[in-house]
C-alpha cells in the first residue's frame, strides 16, 4: 500500500452541495490554499457552466500552482471546447456506466456509451489533454460492462479511470472487491471517488486505496451533493495515523483551510467533526480526563498540535475530583479532598442546570459561594439562572 495522489474536488463536486455557491475570489483562494498545503490535484470546476466558471478556472490557472488543475466535462465535444478555451491541460470526462443511468438519464445503450467514450477521448488526446475518465455510478454497473468500459478507455488513450460510487451504496468490503477486480486487469491507474449517503465515504475511500486505487478523490469537510464526499482532512489523517502513509499534505494546515471553506460555503464545522472539530480534544469524563493528564495517548489517537489544536480539560457534569482539583489549582484555588468532593457535587448540579460545561469564572463563583467567600442571599443555583435563560 503506497500513498495515493489526492485529487480534491471541493471546487466542483463540493460546490454542487445544495445552497453552496463560491465566488470567483473564494474559488481562487481555496485553490491557492489547497496547493499550499500540498494537495497534488485540484478539480477546479465545470467550464460548460458558462463565463463566470471559466473566469474562475482561468484565474486559478494564472496562479501557476504546483498542483495539476482539472476541469470536469460530460463526454461532449462542446464541453471539451469550453475546457480548452479556459486553458486547462487536464480534464475529467464523465459517462454513466450503470444501465439505470445509461437508459434512464441518457436514453441510450451500452454500445453508444463505448462509442461516445472513444470519440471524446480521441478529441481530447489529439489536443494534448491529460484525461481522467469518470465511470459514473460504477457501483451499480454490471461488473463485466464496467471492465469493458475501463479497458476501452485505456485502449483509446485515457490516463486513468475514476470509479465513482455516485450514490454512496457500497461498504468497505464491497469497495475493496470492486477496486481489486478493476485494477487487476487494467494498465492505467484507478481513482476512487466516494459519496457519504450512508456515512461510509471516508471508509470506502480508504478501502479503495488498500485495494490498489492510486488516486483518491476528496472534498474539504466532505462537502458535496446530498450527504457529501470523502473528507480531505479525514482521508489525510487516517492515511497518516492509521497506515503510516504520508500524502504530502500538511496536516497542521488543514484547520485554516477547513475554516475558510466552511465560511465560504455558509456551513458550520460541527464541534465533534473528526480532525477539525472544536471539541475533539476536550475531555470532561473523569476517567478520560484523568487518563490524558497522565498520558495523552490513552484517549487521543494523535497529538492535538499535529492538526493545529490544543488539549482542554473541561469541567462539567461528568468531571472527576482530580480534574476539578487541578483546574482550580491552576486558577490559584486550593482545597482538600473532602472539599473537592463537596464542590464537585455542586459543579455537577450547576452543569446539569445549564446543560453545558462551566467556564473558569463560573467555577470561581461556585468555589467562593460554597466556602463562604462570596456573599449572596440567593441559593447558589440562582447565581446561574441568568446564564441558563
Amino acid at each position: 500500500m503506497k500513498p495515493p495522489i489526492i485529487c480534491d474536488t471541493t471546487l466542483r463536486d463540493g460546490e454542487q452541495a445544495p445552497g453552496v455557491a463560491f465566488t470567483t475570489e473564494e474559488k481562487v483562494a481555496i485553490a491557492r490554499m489547497l496547493d499550499e498545503i500540498g494537495v497534488q490535484e485540484i478539480e477546479a470546476g465545470t467550464p460548460a457552466m458558462g463565463r463566470a466558471e471559466c473566469e474562475a478556472i482561468g484565474r486559478i490557472l494564472d496562479l501557476g500552482l504546483h498542483a495539476r488543475v482539472l476541469a470536469w466535462n460530460r463526454a461532449v465535444i462542446s464541453d471539451m471546447d469550453a475546457s480548452l478555451h479556459c486553458g486547462v491541460t487536464a480534464v475529467s470526462i464523465s459517462l454513466p456506466v450503470s444501465d439505470l443511468q445509461i437508459k434512464g438519464k441518457l436514453g441510450k445503450n451500452r454500445s453508444w456509451v463505448l462509442t461516445q467514450l472513444c470519440r471524446t477521448l480521441e478529441y481530447a488526446r489529439h489536443r494534448g489533454l491529460y484525461v481522467c475518465v469518470g465511470a459514473e455510478d460504477a457501483s451499480r454497473a454490471d461488473p463485466e460492462f464496467l471492465c469493458k468500459f475501463a479497458l476501452t478507455a485505456a485502449t483509446c488513450g485515457a490516463d486513468r479511470i475514476r470509479f465513482s460510487d455516485t450514490v454512496g451504496i457500497l461498504d468497505p468490503m464491497g469497495t475493496f472487491k470492486r477496486i481489486s477486480d478493476l485494477t487487476s486487469g487494467l494498465s492505467i491507474p484507478v481513482e476512487i471517488h466516494t459519496h457519504n449517503d450512508f456515512g461510509l465515504a471516508t471508509a470506502n475511500a480508504l478501502a479503495g486505496i488498500q485495494a490498489g486505487a492510486e488516486i483518491v478523490s476528496t472534498t474539504v469537510l466532505g462537502l458535496g451533493e446530498r450527504a457529501g464526499n470523502a473528507a480531505l482532512e479525514q482521508v489525510v489523517m487516517s492515511l497518516k495515523e492509521i497506515y503510516g502513509l504520508e500524502t504530502g499534505v500538511q496536516a497542521d494546515s488543514l484547520l485554516p483551510l477547513c475554516r475558510y471553506v466552511a465560511q465560504a460555503s455558509g456551513r458550520e464545522i460541527p464541534p465533534g467533526a473528526p480532525v477539525v472539530g472544536e471539541k475533539i480534544f476536550s475531555h470532561e469524563s473523569g476517567i478520560h480526563a484523568d487518563g490524558v493528564m497522565k498520558e495523552p495517548s490513552m484517549y487521543e489517537p494523535y497529538r492535538p498540535e499535529s492538526v493545529g489544536r490544543e488539549r482542554r480539560i473541561v469541567i462539567g457534569k461528568h468531571s472527576g475530583r482530580h480534574a476539578l482539583t487541578q483546574r482550580l489549582q491552576e486558577l490559584g484555588l486550593d482545597m482538600d479532598s473532602f472539599q473537592a468532593a463537596r464542590l464537585l457535587e455542586e459543579v455537577r448540579s450547576v452543569s446539569i442546570r445549564l446543560k453545558r460545561n462551566l467556564s473558569d469564572q463560573e467555577l470561581i463563583r461556585i468555589y467562593e459561594a460554597e466556602f463562604g467567600l462570596y456573599r449572596c442571599d440567593r441559593p447558589l443555583a440562582a447565581l446561574f439562572a441568568a446564564s441558563s435563560s
